[in-house]
């Protein structure tokens, strides 16, 4: 480890390996990803960081998708009492009633015909602009949607690594 790696980033590489998986299973639900992200330690930059999460993200088996997606709440329903949760999906909370129960509805379709929840890299994002991804997305082949929710997947793991990783965790 060199003097320029940031102070956040040093002190995640010298987290024990059961102290690091665990701070990863907050970025990410996956218990593969959360293993492949600390194995790999130490990183020189941030960047190296999110790199190697790409990768791992890539290599992501079906299972270790839907283990990753388990740990997502629906878009307008953040986890009670889960600031990263409730963070992320701030374009929704001050959303009109009828496009929360819109949304409700449009989830329930989601996920009868995908099997999972809708997800979406919700951070800086409209309650108007997450209804009119699930919309589109709805229509997707389900093969489509699981590279969708990858990519989305990766946003949100690299935004919640970026977190981690801040220098005055």
């Amino acid at each position: 480890m060199t003097t320029s790696t940031p102070l956040g980033l040093a002190r995640f590489n010298e987290l024990e390996e059961r102290d690091a998986v665990a701070a990863l299973h907050e970025a990410c639900a996956s218990a593969e990803w959360g293993r492949r992200i600390a194995a790999a330690r130490p990183y020189a930059t941030t960047d190296d960081l999110y790199a190697a999460s790409d990768a791992a993200m890539a290599e992501l088996t079906t299972a270790d998708l839907e283990e990753a997606m388990a740990g997502h709440p629906p878009i307008g329903r953040p986890k009670p009492g889960d600031p990263t949760s409730a963070r992320e999906q701030a374009g929704m909370s001050g959303a009109a009633a009828e496009l929360k129960a819109e949304m409700l509805d449009l989830n329930l379709a989601y996920q009868e015909k995908f099997g999972h929840v809708f997800l979406i890299c919700a951070t800086g994002r409209t309650g108007e602009q997450m209804r009119d991804a699930v919309k589109e997305r709805i229509g997707n082949a389900p093969e489509q949607e699981r590279e969708i929710v990858r990519a989305e997947l990766g946003k949100i793991n690299r935004i919640r690594l970026a977190r981690l990783v801040e220098e005055d965790a």
